[in-house]
């Protein structure tokens, strides 16, 4: 079995485009849902945020119609319980040998667009992972964390993948609105990525080797699954 590393935001707040603060965090669908199913299969998840702090759930994220009725919502915030533990006591990004683990999940949230976009750390992380052929799958706003990953010159580790991220027509009409600081996917395909998204709401997964994306919280037991197909193969 194997062992990953789930990179998980720090962050709690996103300063917005008009530069009031937005409370945020991770998606609680996308890191339960990826979590339970990565451990299922028998695999070991090491829970890793900027600093080693406890991440903050966005609240938004539990709620019945946010999470797709109150069995859902209930169900979260029942599995965040059971890992509280390793919640309240992540890895220090800082500290964490790459070369340790099999593959990089990380779920989304707003969280990732305020720390891991810029996280040093992560970059040194996604670059050894990459350069070692290793699986790296991050989701909806997760993929902002690639953007960490850039050599001495300023080149983007993932220019000219092909990739999916939550979509601007998904943020504009769900996400925060145009009140939204930045765009990922805009970002992403100005730093060289190719971005490849389904329609809005729906399960989209895009594989790129060893590179695995999923567009929002709809896909991420497929992006797990994914994980774990890449993983055996």
């Amino acid at each position: 079995m194997a062992n990953i590393l789930m990179v998980v935001s720090g962050a709690d707040s996103l300063t917005m485009r008009d530069g009031t603060q937005h409370p945020t965090g991770y998606w609680a669908e996308e890191l339960v849902v990826s979590h339970q199913t990565l451990r299922d299969a028998g695999h070991t998840v090491h829970i890793a945020t900027p600093g080693g702090a406890k991440p903050t759930v966005d609240e938004v994220s539990l709620a019945p119609e946010s999470a797709g009725g109150q069995d859902r919502a209930d169900s979260f915030r029942n599995y965040l319980a059971s890992i509280d533990a390793e919640l309240s006591a992540p890895l220090v990004l800082a500290d964490v040998d790459p070369s340790a683990y099999d593959a990089v999940v990380m779920p989304g949230g707003h969280g990732p667009m305020a720390d891991l976009y810029q996280d040093a750390d992560l970059g040194r992380i996604l670059a050894a992972a990459d350069g070692a052929g290793k699986v790296i799958a991050p989701f909806c706003h997760g993929p902002a964390g690639l953007l960490s990953a850039v050599d001495d010159d300023g080149k983007f580790t993932f220019a000219g993948r092909r990739l999916t991220v939550f979509t601007n027509e998904e943020e504009l009409n769900g996400g925060t609105g145009p009140n939204t600081p930045w765009f990922v996917e805009d970002v992403l395909k100005e730093k060289g990525a190719i971005v490849e998204n389904g329609a809005a709401w729906g399960s989209n997964v895009v594989r790129d080797g060893n590179l695995v994306t999923g567009q929002n919280p709809q896909s991420s037991e497929d992006v797990a699954k994914e994980v774990i197909k890449a993983l055996g193969e």
